[in-house]
């Protein structure tokens, strides 16, 4: 079993501190421009946002890690076998890549009501400010709004061997689907990042559910669930 650690691998490397500016110098908005906030999925919200929004990009905030950490009695699991989904550790050495979606105007208020019932009122989430680094441009960060699971919420799981988080992945499921289905598409969204973008506790619960997923279900439900 891989040990679990707060740090992953070595980030990218930072920007140079003469091409990056404060939040603050931020291009400011013309008086006439509609309210913005860019707001940084690195869960579920990488493949189904499921709100309206004027841009996205794909980057990385610095000083967290991604931990199967939550549970979740809904989306990916119930009240009797809750799920395992993430949520952001602070890690002064960690780097978690994700999505983020800039939304302004009408949207603004639209996306706030919509990921207060699916991040707050159903996931027990909070809400916090993230520097986000988009991947084209990390030389010009940007504030967003990140929802974090802390272990004062009551569906905070906690850490665990990677062998058993894969065990209870592979056993739920939720209103939004399985929660291996969920598993698998945040894998292969680090994929599609690059080889920077990596993140040891994902691929090592991905290994374990490799290893166990054909005691699980005969191998015709497991094509099926991949």
């Amino acid at each position: 079993m891989k040990q679990d650690s707060a740090s992953q691998s070595t980030p990218p490397a930072s920007p140079s501190p003469s091409k990056s500016p404060e939040l603050s110098a931020q291009p400011p908005r013309d008086a006439g421009d509609p309210p913005a906030l860019w707001i940084f999925g690195y869960g579920s919200l990488v493949w189904r946002p499921d709100f309206a929004y004027s841009d996205s990009r794909v980057g990385f905030v610095r000083g967290y890690s991604r931990r199967f950490w939550q549970g979740d009695t809904f989306h990916r699991g119930s009240d009797k076998m809750p799920g395992r989904v993430v949520t952001l550790l602070e890690d002064h050495e960690g780097c978690t890549w994700g999505v983020a979606y800039q939304v302004q105007g009408e949207q603004l208020s639209e996306a706030l009501e919509y990921l207060n019932v699916r991040e707050a009122v159903l996931g027990g989430y909070d809400t916090k400010e993230v520097t986000f680094y988009p991947q084209d441009t990390p030389e010009q960060p940007l504030k967003a709004l990140a929802y974090v699971a802390t272990p004062q919420n009551p569906g905070y799981l906690g850490p665990a061997p990677e062998e058993a988080i894969a065990t209870q992945i592979l056993a739920c499921h939720g209103f939004s689907g399985h929660n291996l289905e969920y598993l698998l598409r945040l894998a292969d969204f680090m994929q599609l990042c690059g080889p920077q973008a990596q993140d040891e506790h994902l691929a090592a619960i991905v290994d374990a559910v490799g290893t166990m997923l054909p005691c699980f279900c005969p191998t015709e439900q497991a094509l099926a669930l991949v």
